[in-house]
């Protein structure tokens, strides 16, 4: 067959359009069930992190990274059924990984952070923490930064990588938190009247807890006053409260049992302060003679 001066051989024309077709046809089949298996195992996947109580903002992430990887997979397997050579694609994909990586280094440390963080779990959302110099609860965990929020509503946003270099503090892990006040007394003041006053308030109180029991002790000697550190344990939703509540009520019974909390004092002493009042005086007798 003759078309346009060049000689085409319709039996080759066919085969070739018919073998061409039958590719297109079993790399669209391979990319549909592909892609229908990436979809179900990344839904079998989030669930087994919801189930492992792993936030949902992460393992929503992880399981769109997880589809991400997944796709590009079938569609490498894809295109190598129609003749294209998938190993300049993986080239041209690892080349622009590797540029990515560079230009978002620190961004990738965070990355890695957010992914420690979220296996080990340090602490989880609705904590009370301290990192570095920050104290609050923890609101929200992602793969990049971690929200705190503090007593007076600030939100801190940590980088990742700052957590994992830094020592953390989780106040809430444990159930029960103990509570330790420490209280100085006047020198002249009864320590074993100030012990039990101390004492009586704090196993009365309906937060604490009798065992262990509340312990007092004398903790220090210091310049002006002798400190009581009083130690009684509680729960973490209580451990505020009775903490504000017995320091209440011990400047009230300690005032009432006449038991002074003294406040730092200095004397001073100026040297020469006698011969300088002694030359002012003689100023002034010589002022009154003149007059």
């Amino acid at each position: 067959m003759e078309f346009l001066g060049f000689t085409l051989d319709v039996a080759t024309l066919t085969n070739n359009a018919l073998s061409i077709a039958a590719k297109v046809a079993l790399a669209l089949l391979i990319f549909m069930i592909g892609r229908w298996l990436a979809k179900k195992a990344v839904t079998f996947a989030h669930g087994i992190m919801l189930r492992s109580r792993l936030d949902e903002t992460v393992a929503s992430f992880l399981g769109r990274l997880i589809y991400g990887v997944l796709l590009v997979v079938v569609v490498l397997a894809a295109l190598s059924k129609v003749g294209v050579q998938t190993t300049s694609v993986v080239a041209i994909l690892g080349g622009a990984a590797v540029a990515i990586g560079l230009s978002l280094k620190d961004q990738l440390s965070n990355f890695a952070a957010g992914i420690m963080i979220v296996t080990f779990r340090p602490f989880v959302r609705g904590d009370y923490v301290q990192i570095s110099s920050y104290t609050g609860t923890v609101t929200e965990i992602t793969l990049v930064n971690t929200h705190l929020t503090t007593i007076n509503n600030h939100d801190v946003i940590i980088p990742n990588s700052d957590i994992t270099t830094s020592a953390v503090v989780n106040y809430t892990a444990l159930p029960n938190r103990r509570v330790d006040i420490t209280v100085g007394i006047g020198y002249d003041a009864d320590i074993k009247t100030a012990k039990d006053v101390m004492l009586n308030l704090a196993i009365s109180n309906p937060k604490a807890f009798t065992d262990p029991a509340p312990v007092i002790r004398v903790t220090n000697l210091g310049d002006n006053s002798v400190d009581l550190t009083l130690n009684v344990w509680t729960t973490n939703d209580d451990w505020w409260s009775m903490q504000c509540d017995l320091l209440e009520q011990f400047k009230y019974a300690l005032d009432d049992n006449k038991i002074d909390i003294p406040f730092p004092q200095r004397n001073v002493h100026v040297k020469g302060l006698d011969q300088m009042i002694n030359q002012m005086y003689q100023a002034q007798k010589l002022l009154t003679k003149k007059d």
